[in-house]
């Protein structure tokens, strides 16, 4: 067992102690995505990137991509697109100029990578054309407000993709600029109003730690975390789950 494992180890002891009920936003976005992907639809997920779901998640989601009835993966980085492992339909492209007709398919999905659009009101715009009416945009994203979004503020950029690899073990290649022009909830409501949709489902949701391979720092993070779970301090929860409809 290398120490990355026994790391993780002791924080899923940790987390067992100081947060019992505490479930990872990634498993929040599947059981969201279960709810939508079936057999009669047709679904575009934009920055596919190389996975859908986490990669410790394949066998899923390659049940989740047999269970449609037809996928495409959209991404501009060339090298991720290549390695993906389900989609077998993939374009290299921009999704503030999707490469399909209007009213083309029933699902859109982004994971982690609104917070990466620089002009989202053009950009949930083209999600709507593409999107049936009563077709519904799907995404996971961080809450702007959250602590981890505020912290990276103060972290330097030369520095942040050698954290991001000391933390979470993410390649620095793999790390892309962000922007965080959709990731409150007064910014969705209004994209949302502004471009023909409907919320279904707006979700503030706490994850895991960030600190989990410091184990003292986990601790103190999981104790946070676990006043975030409660009502009054909802607004600063660290991630976003969100489905918008498209109206007729």
């Amino acid at each position: 067992m290398n120490l990355r494992s026994r790391l993780y180890n002791v924080y899923w002891t940790l987390r067992r102690m100081l947060a019992p009920t505490l479930k990872y936003s990634q498993s929040w976005y599947e059981d969201a995505l279960k709810r939508y992907v079936t057999p009669s639809v047709e679904w575009v997920e934009i920055g596919c990137g190389h996975s859908i779901l986490p990669s410790w998640r394949i066998n899923e989601e390659r049940q989740l991509v047999k269970t449609c009835k037809a996928i495409f993966g959209i991404d501009y980085d060339l090298p991720s697109l290549k390695a993906h492992r389900n989609i077998t339909k993939k374009l290299r492209g921009d999704v503030t100029k999707l490469p399909f007709r209007s009213e083309a398919f029933d699902l859109v999905t982004a994971n982690m990578v609104v917070e990466h659009l620089d002009n989202p009101n053009e950009q949930f715009r083209e999600i709507s054309r593409i999107l049936k009416p009563k077709g519904v945009f799907l995404f996971h994203t961080p809450n702007a407000y959250g602590y981890g979004v505020i912290l990276s503020k103060f972290v330097p950029e030369w520095l942040k993709g050698k954290l991001i690899y000391l933390l979470e073990g993410r390649e620095e290649h793999d790390v892309f600029p962000t922007h965080y022009k959709a990731n409150t909830e007064s910014q969705v409501k209004a994209l949302a109003q502004a471009n023909g949709f409907e919320i279904v489902q707006l979700d503030l949701i706490a994850t895991d730690a960030i600190f989990a391979m410091i184990p003292p720092l986990a601790a103190l993070e999981l104790l946070w975390i676990r006043l975030l779970m409660t009502q009054p301090l909802r607004n600063f929860r660290t991630n976003m789950i969100v489905a918008l409809r498209k109206l007729p």
